[in-house]
């Protein structure tokens, strides 16, 4: 975990494949009074790799108030289903509510590579943490 210009960013490599979260508190879509904490998240995919890959899948774990929320799996990330070239790079913003100020996210990627081998690639932990909590 590394702090820079007060925004914490979680980042793990897996089969030369780099992924760094940079989780957002949403203050506008949240409402505390009613159990509503919103968040964006944006993701940074690096190939470190020397061939060709493609993001197939996801398969997020989501936890609220340190139990169990939601688990969600679908094809691609925000509609798309990028290849990346050694080298190359893939950012994409999303987002997620909890009910909880606490909580926190998981997952992995289904790639595939050039010679239709099927990997895994481990997105980091990362925590959801309402801002207040901090004060």
């Amino acid at each position: 975990m590394e702090k820079t210009a007060q925004i914490l960013s979680y980042s793990e490599t897996t089969n030369e494949i780099r992924i760094t979260a940079y989780p957002q508190f949403l203050d506008g879509e949240s409402n505390p009074g009613r159990k509503v904490y919103s968040f964006a998240y944006t993701i940074t995919i690096e190939n470190y790799g020397e061939e060709l890959v493609q993001l197939l899948s996801r398969h997020w774990a989501i936890s609220s108030g340190g139990l169990p929320y939601s688990d969600v799996k679908g094809e691609g990330v925000v509609g798309q289903q990028p290849f990346l070239k050694p080298g190359e790079g893939f950012q994409y913003t999303s987002g997620s509510v909890i009910k909880d100020p606490v909580g926190s996210m998981q997952g992995e990627y289904t790639f595939i590579n050039s010679t239709g081998e099927l990997f895994t690639v481990m997105i980091p932990r990362f925590d959801l943490i309402y801002p207040n909590l901090l004060h």
